[in-house]
């Protein structure tokens, strides 16, 4: 990981102070590096050892950056990671074209790999999270979506950049597909997972530890699997409390929603589905050789269960 650092800090270096500015201080933020890690464990777990997997991993980092400049704007977030989001500090505008040139420099850098395999999951991957913004907006504000429709998205625009990482681990290690495939699933799993509790997280987290004001997900209109549960569950009364706050961006009643969604079991079922995603990323991981680095992964999808930020 210093040396995925390492690679992120040269690829950095432009001769405009704004970009670099703004870049810098997303990427600085102690985010999780979660896709470059997977890439990373991905890689030793199938034994490859050259340096492209720190450069398509800082690859994956910049594309994961990109959209949280641009998610941060079309959301007006201004707090993530227990700080000001880039959008607050410097601007919509420049948050916008700091994250093109993110996805730019990612482009630039995946033609060192010198692999037409690799553009093509890294240029599918980019594709798809797009289409998964473009979904998310059109089911802002929308009650009436189901589980069905709540999934495709988070696969498309969350967990599409998990399983590019664990595929990319594969290509370079020349795996057979039958592997390859193991690998995305993996990732695609993990991913899913990760987004789910995320949304939990919005009802039973801790401001000051996941670093995001609660609520944020119902301000913003989005019917999040624990609403979804919990609508499901409820009284008509306290269903429709709940219809009217998601179509209407309104926080004003979130104490009485998030009792409506916590006596519901609503919290729990939803934990139970991420738990289904990661027993999947676990059972993917059987086609994997057995060592520490396939351990690793295994742990990571155990333990993300227990994740508080």
């Amino acid at each position: 990981m210093a040396e995925v650092d390492r690679v992120i800090a040269t690829r950095l270096d432009t001769g405009v102070p704004l970009v670099s500015e703004v870049s810098r201080y997303i990427i600085s933020a102690g985010g999780k590096r979660l896709r470059p890690a997977l890439l990373l464990l991905m890689s030793g777990a199938l034994g490859y050892r050259g340096a492209q997997r720190f450069n398509l991993a800082a690859v994956v980092e910049f594309i994961h950056t990109a959209t949280l400049l641009h998610d941060d704007v079309v959301d007006e977030s201004t707090l993530r990671r227990g700080r000001a989001t880039a959008n607050e500090s410097f601007g919509n505008p420049a948050s916008v074209l700091v994250g093109d040139f993110l996805y730019s420099r990612a482009f630039q850098m995946m033609l060192d790999a010198d692999n037409m395999r690799v553009m093509q999951i890294l240029a599918e991957a980019t594709n798809v999270i797009a289409e998964g913004e473009v979904l998310q907006l059109m089911n802002m504000h929308d009650a009436t979506l189901d589980e069905a429709a709540y999934l495709r998205v988070i696969r498309s625009k969350t967990a599409k950049l998990f399983e590019a990482s664990t595929r990319l681990a594969a290509v370079l290690a020349g795996s057979t597909p039958a592997v390859e495939e193991a690998c995305a699933t993996f990732g695609q799993a993990l991913g899913t997972a990760f987004q789910v509790i995320d949304d939990v997280l919005d009802y039973a987290g801790d401001a000051s530890e996941t670093g995001k004001n609660l609520g944020d997900d119902l301000r913003e209109g989005k019917a999040t699997l624990p609403l979804i549960l919990a609508m499901q569950r409820a009284t008509p009364e306290d269903s429709a409390l709940i219809r009217n706050a998601i179509e209407a961006g309104d926080t004003e009643k979130l104490p009485a929603i998030v009792a409506i969604v916590r006596a519901t079991g609503a919290l729990d079922a939803t934990r139970a589905a991420a738990a289904a995603e990661a027993q999947r990323a676990i059972d993917a991981l059987k086609a994997m050789p057995s060592n520490s680095h396939s351990q690793g992964l295994l742990q990571l999808a155990a333990q993300l269960l227990e994740r508080r930020t």
